[in-house]
């Protein structure tokens, strides 16, 4: 089974790759290894908006970093010439969370990410991660991750 159709069996369709906002590409290619610039939480409905500790729960944290990941894969997959089975493993992802000074769980929101890529690559969606506080995000969002990725 191809990593686009164990997505499937998740109910995940990756979306096209977001273009990037501003004057930067939205990842290098380096042989065999991809680094992807980071990836704002947003869904088909929009970009997913809040403040950790203040008007956001970490369930809903998760589910934005969830969708973080969904992109970093979207990304990996143009990367990749429109093939995702090109992905080995996912090596690092950086996350930043849009929090309060006192929210002390940015672990936990991103763990939305990394269970997602565990439980879509199994063994080759384990990664090293950085899960940090930021006091803002662009345009308000969630949640941001930015990640680093072998491919073939």
């Amino acid at each position: 089974m191809g990593i686009e159709d164990k997505l499937a069996s998740l109910g995940v369709t990756l979306p096209n790759a977001p273009a990037p906002a501003a004057n930067y590409v939205p990842f290098v290619k380096m042989g065999n290894i991809v680094y992807i610039s980071g990836q704002i939480s947003n869904d088909e409905n929009g970009l997913i908006v809040g403040k950790l500790g203040e008007n956001m729960d970490v369930a809903a944290g998760a589910a934005a970093a969830r969708r973080c990941a969904i992109n970093l894969l979207a990304q990996v997959k143009a990367a990749c010439g429109g093939d995702l089975d090109q992905l080995v493993r996912v090596i690092k992802l950086t996350g930043f969370v849009n929090s309060t000074a006192d929210f002390t769980n940015q672990p936990q929101v991103i763990n939305g990410a990394s269970d997602f890529l565990v439980e879509a690559l199994g063994d080759a969606g384990r990664h090293s991660r950085s899960a940090v506080s930021a006091a803002a995000l662009p345009l308000g969002v969630a949640v941001e991750i930015e990640g680093i990725f072998e491919v073939k």
